[in-house]
């Protein structure tokens, strides 16, 4: 069995140069394809107040589960709410991001429905250096 504990989770911090100062996570992907997964993957982040993740695309579907904390949250053309306790769907492919509009740090776990994810962003991810990056793959040498 393949277990882990969130509250326990090692988490790396990203950036987007344009924006560094808000649009930043603290992000892991313990469940994946090179954990030992074979149908599925777990991505953990947390944003802190006013922090914002931009919009990108996965190439498989995603359900979130948020744990703690109040978003506003984009997919494709709509827009909406979403706190502790609520879970969205997130299509292949779409475009998705969220701001966190509250006061206290939002969890978020995401499920998705394949092993190996390709996450695509508009601007290279800082520390990696890449706009496309493979979930859960050993990272690349930061730039």
């Amino acid at each position: 069995m393949l277990t882990v504990k969130t509250t326990e989770l090692e988490l790396m911090q990203v950036w987007f140069d344009s924006e560094p100062e808000t649009a930043r996570v603290r992000v892991t992907f313990p469940i994946n394809t090179w954990a030992g997964s074979r149908d599925s993957a777990v991505v953990y982040f947390e944003l802190e107040p006013g922090d914002r993740l931009p919009l990108h695309t996965d190439s498989a579907e995603e359900i979130l589960y948020f744990v703690a904390g109040a978003v506003e949250a984009e997919v494709g053309d709509e827009r909406g709410c979403l706190g502790a306790g609520d879970l969205a769907v997130i299509p292949a492919m779409a475009p998705h991001g969220m701001v966190n509009v509250g006061d206290e740090t939002v969890k978020v776990v995401g499920f998705f429905s394949e092993s190996e994810i390709i996450s695509t962003f508009d601007e290279a991810i800082q520390p990696v250096g890449a706009a496309v990056v493979n979930q859960g793959a050993p990272p690349p040498v930061p730039a």
